[in-house]
Formats: structure tokens, sequence, C-alpha cells
């Protein structure tokens, strides 16, 4: 179920049986000379929509501007500071715990974003206990390249040349799902280099096609079908876990 797509009855309908949501958060920046700029955001909002294809699970709109500063150096790139990225996630929660949700599992897409998002829940939880009062509600961060069995298929289908940015995987995600926007590209060297990331004339620098440590020619819309459905069970099943937690109190 699609929170965008339903009415606000349906979602009070659904808020009867569940108290759970998934928020697809990523980034719009650069991946390399082939990958598309929402690729961050899209993987996990294309395995977040093919989960609830098969199980009652509801997402809610993708969280499609991230913390890219690193990547600015990049025509096409977007990226909020990391205080105004913490203080929109707030509004969020606050959002949908004043609806009644609970359970609230951002599936990220983007490694830039995890330090934010991170204390972006510090943030949340400070003003109850501060206040000496429950929040209401719980958080989980859960990156899609995280989830079970995920990291082992990607590994099995990209031995070498995976990498950290513009990986085949998640180009590879983006080739299953949107067919027609599949690119090439000569690589020099194949496999891109490694390195720190700072500031984004540093990145530009160091990195100039935009790849670290990837080869993303290895990428194919049938390697990232079988990650979309894998991760896709895996997340019905993170969520599920999350869903059952009870609080001691």
């Amino acid at each position: 179920m699609l929170l965008h797509r339903s009415t606000w009855p349906e979602i009070e309908q659904f808020l009867q049986r569940s108290r759970s949501i998934v928020i697809p958060i990523g980034s719009n920046e650069q991946h390399g000379p082939i990958g598309l700029l929402g690729t961050d955001w899209m993987c996990p909002e294309i395995i977040a929509n093919e989960a609830q294809k098969e199980a009652d699970i509801l997402i809610g709109p993708t969280f499609n501007i991230g913390m890219a500063q690193h990547h600015l150096g990049f025509a096409g790139t977007i990226s909020l500071r990391p205080s105004t990225f913490m203080a929109a996630i707030g509004d969020w929660v606050r959002s949908l715990a004043g609806h009644g949700f609970e359970k609230i599992l951002f599936l990220n897409g983007h490694g830039g974003n995890i330090a934010s998002i991170e204390a972006a829940f510090s943030e949340l939880y400070a003003e109850a206990s501060f206040a000496g009062r429950p929040a209401g509600f719980a958080l989980k961060l859960c990156n899609w390249w995280d989830l079970e069995g995920v990291g082992a298929l990607a590994n099995q289908q990209f031995p070498t040349g995976h990498g950290m940015h513009a990986t085949p995987s998640e180009i590879a995600v983006t080739q299953w799902a949107y067919s027609d926007s599949i690119k090439s590209a000569d690589y020099h060297p194949q496999i891109a280099p490694s390195g720190p990331i700072r500031e984004a004339l540093d990145f530009r620098a160091r990195f100039p096609d935009g790849r670290m440590g990837s080869d993303p020619a290895q990428a194919t819309p049938e390697k990232g079908g079988a990650l979309v459905r894998l991760a896709a069970q895996s997340l019905v099943k993170e969520l599920g876990a999350f869903s059952r937690e009870t609080s001691p109190r």
C-alpha cells in the first residue's frame, strides 16, 4: 500500500491493523558516467514498492534529497545541509507519529545520510527524554544493502570492482526498474580508485568521473532483479520483526 496513492480514510483504516510504515530515503547525486542521479533514492523506493506488492505494509513518500555536499562538484546533484536534513526528518516523524504511527522504518539508499539520520533520531528521542515522557514511537534505520542476504548476493554477483560509490549493484537495481534509461561508457581505469570523502572540490579532483572503487559496467538488469526480489523479501521480514517489538514499560 502506498501512502501517497491512498486517501485519508484508507490510511485511518490501515492504522486499525498496523501502526508501522516504511519511508524510503536517499539522495539525488551523481553516480558516475552511467548511474542515474536519482539512484540513491530510487533503489530503496524500488525495493519498498516491490515489497508492498507481496505484503500488507504501508510505504510512505520517498524522501529523495539527502546529505550529498561532497558530490556538488558534479552537475545535477542536490544536497541539504546536515542541519536542514535532520530538521526535515524530525518533521516527517512528528507528522506520522501524530497520526498514530508507532514504528517508523527509514529504508536508506545513501551512505552519506547515515550519520545525519542517526543524529536526527537522537534529537527526537531527546525531546521525550528531557520532557520526562515516553516518545510514543520507535525509529529504525535500515540500509537496503544491509538487508538479510543482500550483501552476500552482491558479493557473489560482483566479486571484484563493487566499490563504494556508483556500485554495480545499485546501478543494476535501477537498470531492472528503468530499462529504458540504461547507459554505457568506457572506463579508464576499469575499476575506479578509492580514497577519503571530504568536500566537493576535493572529491571531484580525487574521483574525476564520480566513481569510487567501482566498475559499474558489470551491472545488468537481471542481476538487479535478483537483488530487488531478495531485498523486498528481507524488508518484509525486517519490518515484521520491528513491528512486533514491545516496550518493557
